[in-house]
Order: structure tokens, then sequence, then C-alpha cells
């Protein structure tokens, strides 16, 4: 059985949230979130909010479920959406500031 949850437009560029993504993939979900609980990247926070929805998401899907049998089969960040801002600089210019959005998807499924 497969369980999927989204985050979309998550705050952080898609090559750094893939630095905590790759920690995760292959796992256990007890195993993934203790390592999301004690990863110090900011991303941790949100995946590890995703990855709960999804374990949600699973025990709502079937009833009779044991959540210790879920493994993370499939995580993937993609690039969003930027977000363009300028900044002032020297001598009356300005510098464009780009703030950077990702999406994840996490899959779960709990067969071998």
């Amino acid at each position: 059985m497969k369980s999927t949850a989204r985050l979309r437009y998550m705050k952080g560029s898609a090559q750094k949230v893939r630095l905590v993504a790759d920690l995760v993939r292959g796992k256990s979900v007890n195993d993934a979130v203790a390592i999301l609980r004690l990863a110090k990247k900011a991303a941790a926070r949100d995946l590890l909010k995703t990855l709960r929805s999804a374990v949600a998401n699973a025990e709502q899907k079937e009833a009779h479920l044991d959540v210790d049998k879920l493994v993370v089969r499939k995580i993937t960040v993609d690039k969003g959406p930027q977000e363009r801002r300028v900044r002032p600089a020297p001598m009356g210019r300005a510098y464009r500031v780009l703030h950077r959005k990702s999406h994840v998807t996490i899959e779960l499924s709990d067969e071998a």
C-alpha cells in the first residue's frame, strides 16, 4: 500500500533540501523521524512535518496498518518558483535577490 504527502513552496533551495532528503531515503519511518529530529539543517523541520503527514495519510487509507513496517520508498525534491526582490546597492544601484522555493514529495510503502 502506498501513501504520499506533498509540500509545495517550501522555503529553501532544492539543492539544500536534497541534502536532508538523502539522509532518510530508503529508511523505515521510525528511523527517518529520529534522523530528522536530530538533523541541524533548517529543512529537516519541514521534511519531518511532511513525513508525519504521509504517515497520517497511510493510517487514514487503511484502518489496520502497522506504522512500524512503513518505509520511505521515494522522496523527491524539485525546484519551485523564485521570488525576486531588489536590494539597494551603493551609488543608486540595485542588486537582485532570489528567494528560492522547492517542492517535496514523500512516498511511503509497506511492501518489501
